[in-house]
């Protein structure tokens, strides 16, 4: 089923080229179908490649999608054009009097800062505390994973001896959770991160649930038991190759990093990754979609 996207989104050509299922606004007036109101809070500097991973899973669910891109109004995005944001991207001025029946809040490259440090952070806590009573259902990704614990629950994060990079397998140990339908008992994610939260304090806080956790990566997957918080510190979205030029671009500015974990075939950066996660990142976009909005928000949404 087809996610909604403007005609002239670059992302569009990408994912049509790949038979994702996509349409207009004309197209999908004349449809008899209310679609979900999603929202994208897009904090990664390469928004463009961010909303098209984004966009790819979203559109690979049996649910038509309307997309709301926003970004920050108080961050100077320095990778991204402006043209590209003023026409495709709305900041959370323009929807504060709005109701969306999900939110998605991306990653960020930003995680070794405190929360209270990061330029946009008023604006942030501002959000995300909107989302509460204007969101159905958000889920958050990454240091928006982490900034959302922090806000909401408390949850402390703590940086790591060194960067968490690879594909790392987490144990399922809530099978009964509708987040987690159709998975397997142990689920690949890949990670890309300078510090985490850990499972105990996500348990201590006594309103989130520790879906998924992996021996080497610590939590992949927690929620509210409501689900209308949805906490990934991983990225189950990304590209065949999104590692790998994170890694080469480590590699360039001088910073000497590790070979990305269970990643590359016989750890040889010469060769062709392997994808190991995309069905279950997929799965995992499809169940939010499905049982956290589409199954628990009216026809006729109000306030």
């Amino acid at each position: 089923m087809p996610v909604n996207v403007p005609r002239d989104l670059p992302a569009r050509a990408i994912l049509e080229d790949e038979g994702i299922f996509v349409m207009s606004d004309e197209q999908a007036r004349s449809q008899d179908i209310r679609p979900m109101r999603i929202a994208i809070l897009n904090l990664m500097p390469t928004k463009e490649a961010t909303e098209t991973q984004l966009l790819r899973v979203l559109g690979s669910t049996p649910l038509q999608v309307e997309v709301t891109l926003l970004h920050m109004a108080s961050h100077a995005s320095r990778n991204t054009a402006p043209e590209h944001l003023d026409a495709f991207y709305a900041t959370f001025g323009d929807v504060a009097d709005q109701y969306f029946d999900g939110m998605i809040v991306t990653g960020a490259p930003i995680e070794r800062l405190k929360f209270e440090d990061v330029d946009y952070w008023p604006e942030m806590t501002q959000i995300l505390d909107w989302s509460l009573d204007h969101v159905h259902s958000t889920i958050h990704i990454c240091w928006g994973a982490q900034a959302a614990l922090y806000r909401h629950h408390g949850v402390q994060k703590y940086e790591l001896p060194s960067k968490l990079s690879g594909v790392f397998d987490h144990r399922v140990v809530r099978p009964e959770s509708a987040l987690l339908r159709g998975f397997d008992d142990t689920v690949a994610v890949p990670q890309s991160r300078y510090t985490d939260v850990h499972a105990a304090d996500i348990d201590a806080t006594g309103t989130v649930d520790v879906l998924a956790v992996g021996d080497d990566a610590g939590m992949v997957l927690a929620a509210t038991p409501d689900l209308r918080q949805v906490f990934v510190t991983g990225h189950p979205e990304y590209d065949r190759d999104t590692l790998d030029r994170e890694y080469r671009r480590d590699v360039d500015t001088g910073l000497d990093p590790a070979l990305p974990a269970n990643y590359y075939p016989d750890d040889d950066p010469s060769r062709e990754p392997r994808v190991t996660w995309r069905g279950h990142g997929v799965l995992l976009y499809a169940n939010w979609l499905n049982h956290c909005v589409y199954q628990q928000v009216p026809f006729e949404r109000n306030p």
